[in-house]
């Protein structure tokens, strides 16, 4: 019988005390928008950007802050939490909880952009044909911080890199988890909840040896999504950038049909987190608008082609 990875990451790059600690999510943020600031400004310095390259700073910032957090957040809300977010609307600001929606963050930025060409007399197909090449950074990122809090986990499995995720118990069965809780309180008072099963099974080895017998190994299928949305969108959209000479809006276009595909595949092994719409997941979709409007922007970038501006 195979011995699966039980999953006993913590959230916390450093834990001080109770939910206060500096979180790996929070940290992916910072990085994506570093990364994704230095890349930027290297296009820029090549002549791929309309902006110029102390422009960009400024520019990443916002669409960081309005596009990524208030767009992805809200996205949250909106797609996969609709009941709760009309009940309590602050749960809007509990962002280091995690739940934040790529697609969410996606239409946000695309509607900062759309607002910063205007007031700065710039292309938005320019603007966003740079902003699309370093994105993938982010939701490479994203998808790593999902993993280390354990959420977002995968479909049932058998293959031998399945891993088992406490969170799980979040979603099972209430009779199934009392029972649980019965066990886990046996082998230690302090794990009466599931969130202290969650947050005591790196330090206890029976807990974790426990839970390795009542948990479903399931596909990690945060890793594969960052695999497909992180680094194999990355590297196509870095290549057409980098070695081809496109009309504006093309990559844009690029973008949202490839994003759009890679998700549809990442979503094969990720379990719903959502009810299913049809036959289709939420992420799925979502994800056949963004095709759509994909071949809408290739097609306006070829009916009236224009190029980026050489500084």
């Amino acid at each position: 019988m195979l011995a699966f990875y039980v999953h006993d990451l913590s959230p916390f790059l450093i834990h001080f005390n109770g939910k206060i600690g500096i979180r790996w999510y929070g940290l992916a943020y910072i990085l994506a928008f570093l990364f994704g600031t230095l890349l930027y400004r290297r296009l820029a310095q090549k002549g791929y950007s309309d902006l110029t390259p102390d422009q960009v700073t400024d520019f990443i910032t916002w669409g960081a802050f309005f596009g990524v957090v208030v767009g992805g957040r809200l996205g949250y809300m909106l797609f996969y939490d609709l009941d709760g977010f009309l009940q309590n609307p602050f749960l809007f600001f509990r962002v280091w909880e995690g739940g934040m929606a790529s697609h969410g963050g996606i239409i946000g930025l695309a509607l900062y952009s759309l607002w910063y060409a205007r007031r700065h007399h710039v292309s938005w197909l320019n603007l966003g044909d740079n902003l699309v090449v370093v994105a993938p950074i982010g939701l490479f990122l994203g998808r790593c911080a999902n993993f280390i809090n354990g959420e977002l986990f995968g479909r049932a499995t058998t293959v031998a890199w399945a891993m088992q995720f406490p969170k799980e118990l979040l979603f099972l069965p209430p009779g199934f988890v009392t029972a649980t809780l019965q066990d886990t309180t046996a082998i230690d008072p302090r794990f009466c909840t599931v969130e202290a099963v969650v947050g005591g099974v790196a330090t206890s080895a029976p807990l974790h040896d426990y839970l390795a017998t009542i948990l479903t190994p399931r596909y990690p299928s945060q890793l594969i999504e960052a695999g497909l949305e992180g680094v194999a969108l990355f590297s196509l959209l870095w290549i057409l950038r980098t070695c081809y000479r496109l009309p504006n809006g093309i990559l844009t276009g690029v973008f949202f049909i490839a994003y759009a595909l890679l998700r549809i595949a990442g979503e094969t092994f990720r379990e719903p987190d959502a009810p299913l719409i049809g036959i289709f997941t939420r992420g799925e979709f979502f994800s056949l608008f963004l095709i759509l409007i994909g071949f809408a922007f290739v097609v306006a970038a070829l009916w009236e082609p224009s190029y980026p501006k050489k500084h």
